[in-house]
Parts: structure tokens; sequence; C-alpha cells
């Protein structure tokens, strides 16, 4: 490789550095460029998180990869790449495993990568992240110069450097990677990340933005599975009350007067195994965000009572005379029209208002275009790992399939999917392979053209029944409630609102019947 030839590789990237580009846009320019100077059938750019590595640009890779989280300790490659101070390239018969087995794009046969070297990139002297490359010619690299990369590693930490320099000076005022830090350290948790590229969830976390430097009430709406809780620690993130904690309470899993103890607590003796006083949730989030999920499961009682304290900010706990002050912000989300709800008079009008103050809709997985297969990419990597596996990846028929399909549990049916999936698949293996493909088959998704047929009229075959009376409806009570359960994920309050029963009188019914 002449001088003239890497001169010429790195000249366009030093007169980006002094450009405002798009993050994405200047990492592409930057894996274009090393392509064109060291030529191989895969590049990508990863930025080191705690103990994962994140990829935020590939090239020649499969759309699922931007998706994934590597864990380092997981990937000896990757280890090793970071632990040298320089250029590494890989014998071509290195037994360790490669990250990107499986992951080379277009590829359903030749699967194995066989020819891989990388860079690790500092900024301010610390490890920032990787550069690599991979072929599938094993002898890809042999007259390669180390050097050269190394070079082109230098400027790559400038080109990084530079972005992230200019992305914090647009982001000043909010300021919100510093806050999301305090929110992580004060809550003990990994951040979960919120992925997608589509313009539906670019548009969400424009308005998760605005909204979250706020202290207005939110109203996250969307359809079951769609991620409304994962949305409502993103905002919480971005508020100023990022360094206080943020409480959940999921308002169906709990009976009314357990609802009222868990939001306001109880003093001891309030009623019948309350030993000692406890505090609420909305004692335990003061001064920070209280989440309510499923929130259109409250009863009119309790609305009335949250209606206070949310006008007042005082709140007394059960069986106690005493006020108690709290500030919180609330953040409340649900999968039912709580408008209609109003209308038909089984919700609070007063209370409802109260909530929508900023109503924010989160898109269904069938409107985010090719953010199943981001998504996708997550999932099997957390999957590799649970299983042991080298590489788990998807087909080009199974890529296919989940783009075509509708996903009515939406991102929580894809989670769950591709794990049973890669259960399944893994099962039909005789011996443990390296590489684990998923194909349409094995992801097993309705055919759309049966949904369509299943869509049609069809004729009502009403059965012969014989026997007792009796008897016979109880049995199709207990098939009924048992299929609406399934429909709703076991949900006692959204299967009572189908078969227009009151959630009690549902349970009631059901423990007739002997089905609790």
């Amino acid at each position: 490789m002449t001088a003239k030839s890497l001169l010429t590789a790195l000249l366009p990237l030093v007169s980006d550095l002094s450009r405002e580009l798009p993050e994405g846009e200047r990492y592409r320019r930057l894996l274009d460029a090393m392509r064109a100077l060291l030529p191989c059938d895969a590049a990508a750019l990863l930025r080191l998180d705690g103990e994962w590595l994140v990829p935020l640009a590939v090239d020649g890779l499969s759309t699922d990869t931007l998706g994934r989280r590597f864990k380092v300790s997981e990937h000896p490659r990757f280890e090793a790449l970071l632990s040298s101070p320089g250029p590494t390239r890989f014998a071509a018969g290195c037994d360790l495993p490669d990250p990107y087995d499986g992951l080379v794009d277009g590829l359903d046969d030749h699967l194995e990568v066989h020819d891989c070297m990388g860079c690790p990139l500092f900024i301010d002297e610390r490890p920032w992240g990787l550069l690599t490359l991979d072929a599938l010619d094993p002898e890809r690299f042999e007259p390669i110069e180390l050097d050269a990369l190394q070079a082109f590693a230098s400027l790559a930490a400038a080109t990084v450097n530079a972005a992230e320099r200019i992305e914090r000076l647009n982001n000043r005022v909010e300021d919100e990677h510093q806050r999301a830090e305090v929110y992580r350290q004060a809550s003990g948790q990994q951040n979960r990340e919120m992925i997608g590229q589509s313009k539906a969830h670019k548009r969400l976390v424009e308005e998760i933005s605005l909204v979250g430097g706020s202290d207005l009430t939110v109203l996250i709406t969307g359809e079951t599975g769609v991620g409304k809780e994962l949305v409502a620690q993103a905002i919480h993130a971005a508020s100023p009350r990022a360094d206080k904690p943020i409480i959940s309470l999921n308002c169906a899993a709990l009976p009314d007067t357990l609802v009222e103890s868990e939001l306001f607590g109880h003093v001891r003796g309030a009623f019948t195994g309350a030993m000692n006083d406890r505090r609420g949730k909305f004692e335990l989030a003061n001064g920070g965000t209280l989440f309510l999920d499923e929130v259109g499961e409250l009863s009119l009682t309790v609305q009335a009572k949250l209606l206070r304290v949310l006008q007042s900010g005082q709140l007394q706990r059960l069986g106690s005379d005493t006020e108690h002050q709290v500030d919180v912000r609330l953040i409340a989300a649900t999968n039912r029209d709580l408008a209609e709800e109003v209308r038909s008079g089984r919700y609070r009008a007063d209370f409802y208002h109260r909530l929508s103050v900023y109503p924010l809709l989160v898109p269904a997985l069938r409107d985010r275009g090719r953010d199943v297969l981001l998504l996708s990419g997550y999932f099997l990597e957390q999957n590799r790992s649970r299983m042991g596996l080298n590489s788990l990846r998807l087909s080009s028929d199974a890529q296919a399939a989940l783009l075509a399909y509708d996903w009515p549990g939406n991102v929580r049916e894809l989670e769950h999917l591709i794990g049973r999936s890669a259960l399944k698949a893994l099962g039909n293996c005789k011996e443990r392979p390296k590489i684990l493909s998923l194909s349409a088959a094995d992801l097993d998704l309705p055919d759309a053209s049966v949904e369509t047929a299943a869509e049609q009229p069809v004729a009502t075959v009403m059965p012969v029944v014989t026997g007792d009376l009796r008897q016979a409806t109880e049995r199709y009570q207990r098939q009924l409630i048992a299929a609406c359960l399934e429909r709703h994920n076991h949900n006692w309050a959204s299967a009572a609102r189908e078969l227009g029963l009151d959630r009690a009188n549902l349970g009631r019914m059901a423990k007739r019947l002997g089905m609790k």
C-alpha cells in the first residue's frame, strides 16, 4: 500500500472533521473510506458501553447486527482486540469463535468468516470502541500492513471524537447524557435501550425528548406489547428528576383495596394483615416519577382519590388522618380508549383530563418497517448468549417473514417468538451447531393467505348437544372464559371487559366453575 493511496483515503475524512454531519452519515463515510483502503467483505464500528459493545455502523453485515449488543466477556476475539494497544490480525486457523459468523449480508450458505482483523479506538487515552474488518477469503488480509490500519484508526478516533463533541454542543441545554448516567447509578439497573431507526420510532424519540424536560403528566397509549413501560423510563431519564427514583405500579394486577394501599400506603391495623405502617408508591416516588401502568383498570373510587392527590399533592395513608405532602411527576399508560370509557360512564372525565395533559402514542411494530430486524438482532444476541451458541442468525426467508407479518402482539410477541424459535431449532439439531440459522419454517408465523381466508365469513355449524342442560351450559361457559383469557394473556380485567362482565363477577363465576 503506497503513501499516496493512504493519503487519498484519509483526506475526505480530514475534511469531514470540520463539517456538521448527522452521526450516522459521518460513521457511514468512515466505513466507506476504510473499505476503500482495506478491501474486505464486512466492516463495523462499535462503541464500548461498560461491558457491552454497541454497533454504531456496519457495512456488509446483516441489518439485525445494529440491534445486537455484544457482551465482551462472551466474545474472546473482541476481548483480544480491546486488550491490544494496536491492530490485531487473527490467523485463518484461529479457533476463537467469530462474533460475525453468519452475519455477513446476503449469504445463506457460506456463513463463516475466515479472515479477521481489528483495532481498538482510544479517546483521551481511554478505550472507546473497536473497528473491525472481516473477509470470507482466508488470505484476504495477508498483504495488508497493520500500520495502515493503525493510521486509519487514529483518524477514526478523531472522527468519533468530533462527532461526540458536536453532539454534546447540540444537546448541552438538556444535558440528557449526564442525567441518564445519574439515573442508571441511582436505580442500580442497566438503562434499557430503545432500538429503532424508522421514522415512526424517531418521531417517538423526539417527543420523549421534548416532554421529558418538562414536568407535564404524560398519558402513554398504544397496543399491548409496544413497550409503553420502556417509553416511561425514557421520559424519566430525560427529565430533571432523573437522579430520583421512578416507581411503577401495574393497576390491573391488584384488587381495588390493595391498589389504594399500594398507592397511598397504610398504617398498622388499617385492615386485616396490616401488621406495620407502610409507605405507598407516591411516598416512595417523592421527588421522582410514578408510573401507573394499565391505568384504565382503576375503579371510579380510586380515580377520585388519585385526582385529589394530583391536584393538591397531599395524601393520607389508609387508616390514618395524617396528611403527607408529595412532589411526584405522574406518567400513566393504557391500551384502552379512555375517551370512549369517559363517554360510556366507566371513567371519570376530570381524572382523564388530568392524566392526558400530554398524550403520547407509541407506534405499533407493524408501522415501524425494518425496525423489526433491528429488534430481532437484539433478541437473537440475548438468546445466543443464554443458549451458549457461537452465532444465532436469521436466514433471508426468515427476515422476509418477519417483515411481512402483522405483529398483533408487537415487540413482546417478537421477543417471545425469537426465544421459542431458537429453542425449537436447536432441539431439532442432531449435533450442536457452531452457527444456528433460523428459517421461516422455524419461526412458524401464520401464513398471510391463511389469515385472509380465516377472515372470510363462514357458516356456523351448531354441534349436537345432549345431556343435562346445566352441565352443558357450564361446560360452554368454561370454554368461553378459557378462550377469552388466552386471547388476553390471562389478564382477567381485559377478559371481563370483552365478556361484558364486572371483573369481580367474572372471578366469582370462574371459581364456581372450578377454574380458580
